[in-house]
């Protein structure tokens, strides 16, 4: 069973988030596995230790994307490979254009990922991989079971459980409660120093930069206002209405 995990690298939850001329600032931030790509490694390094086969873990990102695999190999990923190139798009459509170019040439029956990024949080990427490899995708899973070349599975539907059977290869993204991800031992963490470490560019993906061109672009981000206070409308319910829809309109500028 060849397994293929998707993963990002992101800020430690714990971190404060500073803004610094529309952008947030990295300076001293410490960066984790995306949390719900590690419920989609601790699954994939389960079924090789259920069913055989490999664990690869795959990132698209910058340079320091390689801690974050170095920890996957270290919890039991077989192999780990980076794709970092500057002319690749930071948005969605560019990472699952150069993941799609990447495991389009590889054999794998089964490819997990976490439900969405803890600092984007737009959980497309899956979504477009799978459409682009033309496989199965079901997102949110809590409970994965295969049997021969078909994989049963439990996702999470807003507060509902659903049941869906798929063939396999297929996509799957992980929501909280599929398992619980294990920590990296000491020998784990010696084993991973030997394990295969690729890193590939565009060149390599028979890419061109216009391939992986973003089409989305974050201008600006910028914290709310500060909060007012309140204000406390006099006189009788028909006077409050229409002095609550003036300042909406006038001051709020909602309506």
């Amino acid at each position: 069973m060849n397994v293929y995990v998707l993963m990002k690298q992101t800020f430690d939850t714990e971190e404060k988030i500073v803004l610094r001329d529309g952008n947030i600032a990295d300076d001293g931030v410490k960066f984790v596995i995306n949390p719900y790509d590690e419920y989609a490694v601790e699954e994939a390094i389960r079924i090789k230790e259920q069913h055989g086969g490999t664990v690869v873990a795959v990132s698209v990102g910058p340079e320091r994307a390689a801690e974050a695999l170095r920890t996957a190999l270290a919890m039991g990923a077989d192999e780990a490979v980076l794709i970092s190139d500057e002319r690749i798009g930071a948005d969605e459509f560019s990472v699952s254009k150069a993941l799609a170019a990447y495991l389009g040439k590889q054999s794998y029956d089964l490819i997990l990922g976490g439900n969405f990024s803890v600092d984007n949080g737009s959980g497309q990427v899956a979504i477009r991989l799978s459409q682009l490899l033309g496989i199965p995708h079901v997102s949110s899973i809590t409970q994965l079971t295969l049997s021969g070349n078909q994989a049963v599975v439990l996702r999470d539907a807003e507060g509902d459980t659903e049941t869906v059977e798929v063939a396999l290869p297929a996509l799957f993204t992980a929501q909280q409660g599929l398992n619980e991800p294990r920590y990296p031992s000491l020998p784990g963490i010696m084993k991973a120093k030997k394990k295969p470490f690729g890193q590939l560019g565009l060149e390599d993906l028979g890419l061109s930069e216009g391939d992986t061109a973003p089409k989305t672009e974050r201008e600006s981000l910028s914290l709310p206002p500060e909060r007012k206070a309140g204000r406390i409308l006099k006189g009788g319910p028909a006077e409050q209405a229409a002095e609550l829809v003036q300042l909406l309109r006038t001051e709020a500028k909602v309506i």
